[in-house]
C-alpha cells in the first residue's frame, strides 16, 4: 500500500507514485496557464484527471469541456487534449495513467 500527500509537491507536474501497472501525478496550473496542446496525446495510456480545486477547460479531440472541483475526466489513448486554467485561482488536479506514461 502507498499513501501519498499530493499537496506536498513543488512543480507544476510531479509524478507522486506508481507501480508497473499505473502511475499517479499531481498537476497545478496557475491562472491562464495551459498544458498539452491540440496535438498532445498519450498513445498507450488512459489518463484519468480529477479536479481537486479551481476551474478550467479541457479540450479533448477538439471538444471543449468545463472543469471544476469534483470533475473526473477520462482521456483515452490517442485522444488529443489540452488543459487550461480559466479561473483566478490555481487549477489543482490528480492524474492517474494506466499503464504508466512518465
Amino acid at each position: 500500500m502507498q499513501l501519498v500527500d499530493t499537496t506536498s509537491t513543488h512543480g507544476f507536474f510531479d509524478v507522486v507514485a506508481g507501480t508497473g501497472r499505473s502511475q499517479a501525478a499531481s498537476m497545478v496550473l496557475q491562472p491562464g496557464q495551459s498544458t498539452g496542446s491540440p496535438e498532445n496525446a498519450h498513445a498507450g495510456s488512459d489518463q484519468w484527471l480529477f479536479v481537486v480545486s479551481g476551474t478550467g477547460r479541457a479540450t479533448i479531440e477538439g471538444d471543449r469541456h468545463d472543469l471544476r472541483a469534483g470533475t473526473l475526466v477520462l482521456i483515452e489513448p490517442g485522444e488529443t487534449h489540452e488543459i487550461v486554467n480559466t479561473g483566478d485561482d490555481p487549477l489543482v488536479t490528480v492524474n492517474v495513467y494506466a499503464p504508466p506514461e512518465y
